[in-house]
């Protein structure tokens, strides 16, 4: 009776440890189902991918109208690097530029000047969806025409104009976002009062016949714009009414899932130019002792205030500290994403290393763009802060020069569409 009851006694603390593996099961779907919801429902962080499309389209700008006298050289049929040589390399390498398609000079200023428009309009908001093909479009064709005129900054840019077509970074602070909420408030649907849209659509489509029948592009960039092409009018058609209602939840909650996948690959990349920067300033003697920014302080090609190099490295504990604390800074931040308090701290030093580098070595370009890459990491709610400063400066402007007139205020997304990287 005793050997029953020894082995019966198992029975009753398995049926609470078999209730526990059910509770356990049904909790990790919740987190689940509430994880892919959130990821489908909500474009997250759009306040840091409105930051991040004004910081590269602006600084891509910017470059542009620097080099503009110098274009020639760069980019264009005077280039050391011939358009012969680019057009051998492109043919290896399958990469994508426009400037390959004609070496007249005509063609090659169209395509300048369309890059510095695209740059401009997506800035500004303006049809954010085309505007960010046709900044991509811009920036990989002057890039890929001369390979060996990029840094650093030129990579990260060339990356995120790639990234930038994915996401949905209109949805704040831009001309996109003003006329929907017009639209909203005029009871209007958004395509019904849109007209140059269509049109716009209409000419691109055009375009992509005309170059697909001259067979100056490869297949595979064929099909990738003829899709954004198809998904863009698919998109309006369903728009256009409440009977397309199922069609529209469908195409919101793809393109949820495109943005927030595209936001999570920003946030990586970002993470690993600042990782394997660190790891590999680690491995360096200079860096190792100390000394490393002491000497592009004292190169003539990044000096452009030689007085401050020579002021700001007179002190050698200073030099130590700016040479340890970049690369501590660098190889921790990839560590510290989920933590806001340090995240925030981090960003602050990363952001002033890079001023400090645009200002002193002379790299403005290579700086803005890290800049625009750090700030998909920063807080909500520090930028609807500088987005209030900067709407009530603009609205005392306009109101001024308009004699008052009311300034349709900007409809803000859900409180919680922000990923936990950047959530405070």
């Amino acid at each position: 009776m005793s050997g029953f009851q020894q082995q019966a006694a198992p029975e009753p603390t398995g049926a609470p440890a078999q209730q526990d593996g059910r509770g356990l099961g049904q909790r990790v779907s919740d987190a689940l189902s509430t994880g892919v919801e959130r990821v489908t429902a909500t474009a997250l962080g759009p306040y840091q991918t409105a930051v991040v499309r004004i910081g590269f389209s602006a600084t891509w700008l910017l470059f542009l109208l620097r080099e503009f006298p110098h274009r020639q050289e760069m980019y264009g049929p005077d280039a050391p690097w011939s358009w012969g040589m680019a057009q051998q390399l492109i043919a290896d390498n399958g990469a994508f530029t426009a400037l390959m398609w004609s070496d007249g000079q005509a063609w090659f200023e169209i395509v300048y000047v369309v890059a510095m428009l695209a740059s401009v309009l997506l800035l500004l908001g303006w049809r954010t969806r085309t505007m960010s093909v046709l900044f991509m479009v811009g920036v990989l064709s002057l890039q890929n025409r001369s390979v060996f005129m990029g840094d650093g900054g030129d990579n990260v840019i060339h990356l995120m104009s790639i990234y930038l077509v994915l996401t949905r970074c209109g949805q704040v602070w831009s001309l996109d976002a003003r006329r929907a909420a017009r639209a909203r408030e005029g009871a209007l649907g958004a395509s019904r009062a849109d007209r140059a849209g269509p049109v716009l659509w209409w000419v691109i489509g055009l375009a992509l016949s005309a170059i697909t029948f001259t067979g100056r592009m490869s297949v595979g960039w064929l099909f990738f714009f003829w899709g954004l092409w198809i998904v863009q009018g698919l998109w309006w058609f369903t728009n256009r009414g409440p009977e397309h209602g199922d069609a529209r939840r469908l195409f919101d909650v793809v393109a949820n899932a495109v943005h927030n996948t595209a936001l999570l690959i920003i946030m990586i990349e970002a993470c690993l130019i600042y990782a394997t920067a660190g790891w590999y300033k680690i491995q360096g003697g200079r860096w190792q002792d100390g000394t490393a920014v002491y000497y592009p302080l004292h190169l003539d090609y990044f000096s452009p205030w030689p007085a401050l190099g020579d002021l700001l490295s007179a002190f050698g504990p200073m030099v130590m500290l700016v040479t340890y604390g970049t690369v501590i800074v660098q190889v921790a931040f990839p560590f510290t994403v989920f933590n806001r308090r340090v995240k925030n701290i981090l960003l602050i030093f990363m952001i002033t290393e890079h001023v400090f580098i645009a200002i002193v070595l002379g790299l403005p370009f290579f700086s803005l763009a890290m800049i625009a890459a750090d700030a998909v990491f920063l807080p909500t709610s520090f930028l609807r802060w500088v987005g209030g400063r900067a709407a009530r400066a603009r609205e005392r402007v306009v109101g001024g020069r308009s004699g008052g007139r009311a300034v349709v205020p900007e409809q803000r997304p859900a409180q919680d569409a922000e990923p936990a990287a950047v959530r405070t």
